[in-house]
């Protein structure tokens, strides 16, 4: 027997656009229902977005260790202590 899902469902309207990105899928995936291939470009494209975020991280870091300690006129030895001073406790 058939259950339908618990989960959310998304319609999605084929504009020229989401129909260039299946036709494209379907190129890569040949066969499948564009169902699927619309389910494939969804996972596919998460994966470029965790990429993207991953190197971007990954930048930031470098720009940060790259300027760690190189303006020691910018900040006293007591600068931290003097900013948590003024926190409110």
């Amino acid at each position: 027997m058939w259950m339908p899902t618990t989960r959310p469902r998304y319609q999605v309207t084929e504009t020229p656009e989401v129909a260039q990105a299946l036709d494209r899928a379907a190129k890569r995936w040949p066969g499948e229902p564009r169902s699927t291939l619309l389910r494939r470009l969804i996972e596919v494209g998460g994966g470029i977005l965790e990429r993207d975020e991953r190197a971007e991280d990954g930048a930031h870091r470098a720009a940060v260790l790259a300027s760690s300690g190189r303006y020691p006129e910018a900040f006293g030895p007591d600068y931290l202590a003097e900013l948590r001073a003024d926190w409110p406790t």
